[in-house]
């Protein structure tokens, strides 16, 4: 009786290479391609405070890079942050010349060696964004203040920006003009009941209660907005009858500190001389 013959089963040994080969070769086959797989960004969201603008996204790359590309509406596309591992990049440079434009970016993804990479890169987009009325005030700097009688002034500090115009650099105020509204919140230090005033320039000057001290905030603020109309408030400043009270007590303490260094200075010396008198009297008189 013949002795059947059953089919060959490749020992795990001999499978093991086998299966590596053929990952490399379908490996090398995706790279000739173009089809080698990266990660797609998402989530792209515009921070901007002041026209101070930056692309994020996500996720961190792992295994490949980005660039982002920038637009103007119907108009060319414009590469930076080139082949970069940042989940960011700042493109204040490229709306800073026409603030009131719409802008889209993308960014692409690009395999970890993108020299080697020969197909379209995958991409997302952007929502659109328009800096004029899309970029948040950032918090307003109280430049000087000061409180002679029944007057208070306030003078709040023209912020800077990077939006050009000209080749010259834009403030706040230039960029927006009389759009830019400031709201002077004040009060009695000894009150919390808050009064405000509004000014379209950069200066305050009101009316308040002589011989009283005042403490004060400033708001920026763009009324005709739709979205992001104010700013945060700046820190709260006091006029100068709290910080005279201060100084006052500050001059007092280094005065007295003064008088106790001469006072022990001039002690020490007394005593310096008292000490020797009293040596050369005790000693006995030389014979003669």
């Amino acid at each position: 009786m013949e002795t059947p013959t059953w089919p060959r089963v490749p020992s795990p040994e001999a499978a093991v290479p086998r299966m590596l080969l053929l990952s490399w070769v379908l490996l090398q086959v995706a790279r000739m391609s173009g089809t080698t797989e990266v990660v797609v960004a998402y989530n792209l969201t515009w921070k901007s405070t002041n026209f101070k603008t930056i692309l994020e996204w996500e996720p961190k790359p792992i295994n490949h890079v980005y660039t982002v590309q920038i637009s103007p509406r119907l108009g060319n596309w414009k590469s930076k942050c080139f082949y970069t591992t940042d989940t960011e990049c700042d493109l204040t440079d490229e709306i800073g010349n026409d603030v009131n434009q719409t802008y889209q970016a993308r960014v692409l993804s690009y395999p970890a060696d993108a020299t080697d990479y020969s197909g379209e890169p995958p991409f997302t987009n952007s929502p659109e964004f328009t800096p004029y009325v899309e970029t948040k005030l950032g918090r307003p700097k109280i430049q000087s203040f000061k409180q002679i009688g029944t007057k208070l002034n306030v003078t709040i500090q023209d912020t800077g920006t990077l939006v050009r115009r000209n080749g010259t650099f834009l403030s706040l105020r230039n960029v927006f003009g009389k759009n830019l509204i400031y709201t002077l919140y004040y009060w009695k230090a000894s009150s919390t009941g808050k009064k405000t005033a509004k000014t379209n320039t950069n200066e305050f000057l009101i009316d308040v209660d002589e011989g009283e001290s005042y403490c004060f905030s400033v708001q920026a603020a763009i009324p005709s907005r739709k979205a992001n109309q104010k700013s945060p408030e700046s820190p709260i400043d006091c006029t100068s009858h709290e910080k005279g009270v201060l100084l006052v007590i500050v001059i007092v303490v280094l005065v007295v500190l003064i008088l106790t260094i001469i006072l022990s200075v001039t002690l020490y010396k007394c005593r310096k001389v008292r000490a020797r008198q009293s040596g050369k009297e005790s000693s006995p008189l030389n014979a003669a």
